[in-house]
């Protein structure tokens, strides 16, 4: 093989926008368990570990880290870089200076590709939207990585010619694309075209696509076996085999040839489960290979030109073999978990949207053209103030595009209608499409965009557009009973979780009962200004009865509220909010409904609530998802508390029979076992949750544990245990000479090793094998010329070690 042998993989990395669209943040997903949602769950299976792969041995100890990101192409989902900016902010940093290095790596070209905005697919969307969601992906990548992006990813590799041609017109070069994607091809300079549909299209050369403008870009098709394989058929066990596969994947010749693949970055990890680490071997190999070198799909257009030209399929995508018919038709293509479901419901559903968006747009422009001179071409900037809400940056977007200097309430109108358009685009995301039910939370989310689009025409626009978008619903069937069609999810599922700033309000003042509020709180998208308020508590009796002032963040709407809250204990409260009217009469209702709680008529302080408070009474269910659950633990943990008491006393009583029982090898009668795991259990999370762990009560109860045949939730105990040896790492690691954060964290791990628990200790191994490079030697030295703390430092690391399963050199 005498020409030029390159590799290439290409990671997809995408998680659906899942933030609240009134909170802007993503609330508890229980089906993410233990984690806090999917976005987490994801990022600790895979996007961190990419960051910090292990290399290992063939004893299995700790050869090398690699940041997988600086050796692969990839692209990121601008709606995920923005929960990882925020949430996981280590790994984001990591993912930036991957493209770094990268350019360093390949002769200037990043590894890292823009994504179209918020994976819409684009054969689909209107024209106008398509040139914001491409738009909206190259501003967020140059803001976010500091230079221009050469290639741009399509969502589900979704292509038409006028998605190219808008790529191109922004100065995108080329793109990734699956290899059925292709319709016939032929050299430059020929006239003569060759078929290659059926995915017979050679991949390891870059074919260029001319656009009707007569403007081209380029287009990679990736390896469709070798990426099957990766995904679904077990390659990823192995990553020498990996290797082996794609070095295997050249043929002879004299045309330099590109051996590559495209596949979703969650396989590295969260699909399959260290996919990180044999990506990571697979990566090694190929460093090491005589064969061929890695590269990234810009240095290789740079080095080799296209010497063909290809005509695509328009109108198909990478995950539909039907071509874009996943997202607005009953194609048959579905995840396949539900046999005798149909999904009937996808072509109505669009249609329900496609209305809702024309209705949205005319509404858009009749109001924004009042206030600016291009509606459209202020959307396509609007993408620079949802990068940076500050309001300098929004001064600085109003004087761009306002026609005149604008009211507050003018402001307030202007924004909402970005934001509308903003909606307008997320309520498109592929996700709300891809899976098998109209209930599913992709398609919650889409309608809950779909819900937050509308209340905003409410206010911006005096226009109501719900009645007829549910009737429309009602066509699209849900194949759970209880739902019957979209309408039915979009009144119980999407419509109750509406906020506005009274709602808002309401979870300020709930919360007032369990939280001491500074007079200025960010309440998620709220900023919370207190302006008054007054505290009584009558033993389990709790009153609160204030004014606060709050203004989004988003819009910049602003209302100020007053408000009364009494609580009962447990679950038992009520309240009220309304706008605020004026000072005498608000301090005119406190002292009155003041005067009622401290003669203890809590009965009578309801009623004086109910009287303030003509709109409505507020409880328990108006704190938002997040605050709602630390409450109701909260309040689960008295209630608990009562019951652990009463079986403690239980096991206590019978003590000497039980341990009788268990002497003469008799099992435990069921009851006194379950007693038994519970107590263990509620001690085991109880010592976790300490400042430090006391590591010799752990040790003991870990030691009766074992003698009965009891054990912790061992999901719970993993995950607790692996967090707290993770989180003590990371400190040592910005601290190494903590001898007793050392200490802390081996005798943790001893005391827990009888449990067997399955812990995932990534982060402290991968702290532990940086600190045995960078820090260990000097210590070395110190403790050749004597010094004693360096010594017992050597000593506590190296104990260390084996706990973590990491090798000292």
């Amino acid at each position: 093989m005498s020409g030029e042998r390159y590799v290439c993989i290409h990671g997809h990395f995408y998680q659906p926008p899942r933030e609240n669209p009134w909170l802007e943040a993503v609330e508890v997903q229980d089906s993410a368990h233990p984690f806090h949602d999917w976005n987490e769950r994801v990022a600790a299976e895979c996007y961190a570990p990419n960051a910090t792969s292990r290399i290992l041995d063939g004893d299995g100890a700790i050869i090398d880290l690699s940041n997988n990101y600086a050796k692969i192409s990839s692209d990121f989902g601008p709606t995920l870089l923005t929960w990882l900016e925020r949430h996981d902010p280590r790994t984001y940093q990591a993912v930036l200076e991957a493209d770094r290095l990268g350019r360093e790596r390949f002769a200037g070209h990043g590894p890292a590709m823009a994504q179209a905005y918020n994976h819409i697919i684009l054969p689909l969307a209107e024209s106008r939207d398509k040139r914001s969601q491409i738009l909206w992906g190259l501003r967020d990548f140059a803001h976010r990585f500091g230079r221009q992006a050469e290639g741009m990813w399509l969502a589900e590799a979704a292509v038409d010619l006028e998605s190219l041609e808008i790529m191109a017109e922004l100065g995108v070069r080329f793109t990734v694309l699956a290899p059925r994607q292709a319709q016939r091809v032929r050299r430059l300079g020929e006239e003569q075209w060759h078929d290659v549909s059926g995915a017979r299209i050679d991949p390891r050369r870059a074919y260029q696509c001319v656009l009707p403008s007569g403007r081209s870009l380029a287009l990679f098709f990736y390896d469709g076996p070798i990426a099957q394989d990766l995904a679904f058929a077990g390659l990823l066990d192995s990553g020498e085999r990996l290797a082996a596969r794609l070095l295997g994947a050249f043929s002879p010749g004299d045309e330099a040839q590109l051996a590559h693949v495209a596949t979703d970055g969650e396989s590295y990890g969260h699909h399959h489960a260290r996919g990180d680490m044999a990506l990571a071997y697979g990566l090694y190999h190929l460093e090491r290979s005589p064969t061929a070198r890695l590269t990234v799909y810009g240095e290789f257009l740079a080095l080799h030109p296209p010497t063909y030209q290809v005509e695509i399929f328009p109108n198909s995508s990478w995950s539909c073999v039907h071509g874009v018919e996943r997202w607005r038709a009953d194609c048959g293509c579905n995840t396949g978990g539900h046999p005798g479901w149909n999904q009937q419901w996808r072509a109505p559903l669009r249609g329900a949207l496609d209305w809702l968006r024309d209705n949205l747009a005319t509404a858009y422009v009749r109001e924004m053209s009042r206030l600016c001179a291009d509606p459209w071409a202020a959307r396509d900037d609007f993408i620079a103030v949802i990068l940076d809400r500050s309001p300098e940056a929004r001064a600085a977007f109003l004087s761009r595009h306002a026609i005149r200097r604008l009211t507050p309430a003018e402001e307030v109108t202007f924004f909402e209608l970005l934001e509308l358009q903003r909606h307008a685009l997320l309520m498109y995301t592929s996700c709300g499409w891809f899976f098998d039910e109209v209930s599913g939370l992709e398609t919650q989310q889409v309608l809950g965009y779909a819900a937050r689009a509308m209340q905003l025409a409410s206010s911006a626009c005096h226009l109501q557009l719900t009645e007829t978008f549910a009737a429309l619903l009602e066509r699209a069937p849900s194949n759970i009973p209880e739902f019957g069609t979209a309408r039915g999810v979009f009144a119980q599922l999407i419509e109750p979780a509406i906020l506005d700033l009274t709602r808002v309000g309401a979870h300020y003042a709930v919360y007032s009962l369990f939280a001491d509020y500074r007079e200025r709180e960010q309440v998620y998208c709220f900023d919370a200004r207190q302006l008054s308020l007054l505290r009584e508590d009558l033993g389990r009796l709790r009153l609160r009865v204030g004014r606060v002032a709050l203004r989004s963040q988003v819009t910049g709407e602003e209302q100020t509220l007053s408000f009364a809250v009494i609580y009962f204990g447990d679950h038992n409260l009520s309240g009220g909010v309304r706008p605020f009217i004026d000072e005498q009469r608000f301090a005119e209702m406190r002292g009155e409904i003041r005067d009622c709680f401290t003669r203890g008529d809590a009965a009578g302080t309801v009623r004086l609530i109910e009287k303030h408070f003509e709109s409505g009474a507020y409880s328990l269910w108006h704190l938002f998802r997040d605050q709602q659950r630390q409450i109701v633990g909260q309040i689960l943990d008295a209630a608990l508390d009562d019951v652990e008491r009463t079986l403690r006393r239980l096991k206590e009583q019978h003590y000497a029979t039980l341990e009788v029982t268990r002497r003469m090898g008799m099992p435990l009668p069921r009851i006194l076992s379950r007693i038994a795991e519970l107590i263990h259990s509620a001690d085991f999370l109880d010592l976790m949750a300490g400042e430090a762990v006391d590591v010799e009560l752990l040790r003991r109860a870990n030691e009766e544990a074992r003698r009965w045949g009891v054990e912790p939730d061992r999901v719970t105990a993993a995950f607790t245990v692996s967090r707290r040896v993770n989180r003590a790492m990371l400190e040592l690691e910005a601290d190494p000479e903590r001898l007793e954060l050392l200490r802390r964290v081996e005798g943790l791990l001893v005391a827990v090793e009888p449990l067997q628990l399955e812990l995932d200790l990534w982060m402290a191994q991968n702290v532990h094998f940086t600190l045995d490079r960078r820090h260990r030697p000097a210590l070395e030295a110190r403790a050749a010329e004597g010094d004693v703390q360096a010594q017992a430092w050597l000593a506590a690391f190296a104990a260390l070690a084996p706990r973590l399963g990491v090798k000292v050199r």
